[in-house]
């Protein structure tokens, strides 16, 4: 028999108290469009009541966030409506710098996974910005690699439900090939996968025998893989069709773009208002068929003002196009320009072609030498006269690499003017400055502003990077020393520094750039 022993009123107050407390610290978490809203304070009680749980530190003033703030709160609810436990939330991380500082944020947004309640070594987040993405990659991170699919109709919803799925068909789930297209599918982060050994499948969807078929809703539709069923050659066929034959630029698809595998890009800037922008789409998407795979065609919105600083980067105005540029994001960016100018199949693919053959040179840009380029104590240098003035053998050149919008370039500038006055009647020291923006050097890769680099007299056309103090002192004493005292051979580390590691850094995060905190502006 059960007995109900009462309790006494301080032991019941106490109970009533602790319930209390434990529904008002839970309370504590905030929600905003499914998203929760952490703070230091809650942070690890979120953890807590969330093992899985997907975290944005954003800047309430940050244009990329602003733009992830729909697709975010989409992927929540989605997230929701299928009843998983997996949760996303946000941390103003101007608000809690401490808590961004321990997560090592250093720019915006700045996403982690924290993974079975794990606050020490969260994963960060290498997907896209949609919410299929979002939500792909979560389950990825959570669950099986690849789906089991009992049923046709299990099949096309997955079809259905996302831009590109990829499906096994494999009569026994335990042959060596489905295991290699498990491995494949537990390498691809944003791309769901299906594994199905239904006979109704198989003659649904026109398969006779083990295989695996990549659906898509653009293009052909679906890509048949019939190659050997390994891991590697898996991958490289599905990196190869998971895109658009030309896929825009934009804020969601920049990271496909810039995360895959190819890496020689042919871009085509042009204004999407245009009245022939069909007629130049027609013949840009004809010319990249006979190079899947190898190159990747992209086209940008010359007219979008968030697309402005990659034409400034390819030294192209919105009035010069349509225009045609490739770039290859290998270890050093290089950049090539086709001779003509008129957008066809034809050209398009005699250009990609002499690329693919190594039979392009690079375009390096370069602006006018101004005529007053030396009457100043800071000489103006230009990719047209930069060699013949840094490796003067009788001179020691002292060069800023600079931006015009850079904010650590605009605090450095009156001390650079200063360093210029004190050696202007120098006969064997010369300061100087060029806009890495508008010039390029073939010898020399500007990846952060301000970059400092000193060339010593001599025959040699040695190069060495500085980094001591940015102060007065620190260049006088540097340039006495004959680049020593301060100085590192180039191509040495010398302090941390943000930089253009590729060119995703265009339209990747934003950082700070108004000159309040670190030593460089990112490009």
């Amino acid at each position: 028999m059960f007995c109900y022993k009462p309790q006494s009123t301080a032991t019941m107050l106490k109970f009533f108290l602790l319930c209390t407390l434990a529904v008002l610290s839970r309370a504590d978490i905030g929600e905003e469009d499914e998203v929760l809203v952490l703070k230091k304070s809650n942070f690890e009680e979120a953890l807590k009541a969330h093992p899985n749980i997907l975290v944005e530190f954003y800047a309430p003033w940050c244009g990329h966030c602003k733009a992830l703030v729909p697709e975010y709160a989409k992927a929540a609810s989605m997230l929701k409506a299928e009843g998983s436990e997996i949760r996303l939330a946000k941390v103003d991380a101007t608000e809690e710098a401490d808590l961004a500082q321990e997560y090592g944020v250093r720019g915006y947004p700045t996403i982690k996974f924290f993974k079975g309640g794990d606050k020490e070594s969260p994963k960060e987040y290498s997907a896209g910005r949609q919410a299929d993405d979002i939500v792909n990659w979560l389950k990825k991170r959570t669950g099986p690699s690849a789906t089991t699919l009992g049923e046709v109709a299990e099949v096309e919803s997955m079809i259905a439900g996302n831009e590109v799925a990829v499906i096994g068909f494999f009569k026994d789930a335990e042959s060596e090939g489905a295991k290699a297209f498990l491995k494949a599918a537990e390498a691809v982060d944003d791309v769901p996968f299906g594994i199905t050994s239904n006979e109704a499948v198989f003659s649904k969807f026109e398969v006779s025998k083990d295989g695996v078929i990549l659906f898509k809703k653009f293009d052909e539709g679906r890509n048949t893989f019939d190659g050997e069923l390994n891991k590697a050659d898996l991958l490289a066929f599905i990196k190869a069709n998971q895109l658009p034959l030309v896929i825009e630029f934009t804020e969601q698809t920049a990271p496909k773009i810039f995360g895959g595998e190819i890496k020689s890009h042919i871009l085509m800037f042009v204004p999407k208002a245009a009245p022939d922008f069909d007629d130049k789409m027609a013949e840009f998407k004809k010319a990249s068929e006979g190079f899947k795979g190898k190159i990747l065609f992209i086209f940008i919105d010359s007219e979008v003002d968030d697309n402005q600083r990659i034409l400034e980067f390819f030294g192209l105005k919105k009035e010069e196009c349509p225009a045609i540029r490739l770039i290859t994001l290998e270890d050093e960016m290089t950049k090539y320009r086709p001779e003509s100018e008129a957008i066809t199949a034809d050209n398009i693919v005699a250009f990609c072609t002499l690329f693919t053959e190594g039979k392009l040179k690079p375009h390096l840009m370069s602006q006018d030498i101004p005529e007053d380029w030396d009457k100043n104590p800071v000489r103006v240098l230009v990719g047209k006269n930069f060699e013949e003035v840094v490796f003067d053998p009788k001179k020691n050149v002292f060069v800023e690499f600079y931006a015009p919008w850079c904010g650590h370039c605009k605090q450095l500038d009156p001390i650079w003017t200063k360093l210029g006055e004190k050696y202007q009647d120098s006969a064997d020291i010369v300061v100087a400055k060029m806009d890495s923006t508008a010039n390029e050097i073939e010898t020399v890769k500007v990846h952060s502003f301000p970059t400092l680099k000193f060339f010593p007299a001599g025959d040699e056309h040695k190069v060495v990077d500085y980094n001591g103090e940015r102060t007065l002192e620190g260049f006088t004493k540097f340039l006495e020393s004959g680049g020593k005292d301060g100085g590192a051979p180039a191509g040495e580390e010398g302090e941390e520094e943000e930089g253009l590691d590729d060119m995703e850094d265009l339209d990747e995060q934003d950082s700070d750039s108004d000159g309040d905190g670190g030593d460089h502006d990112e490009l």
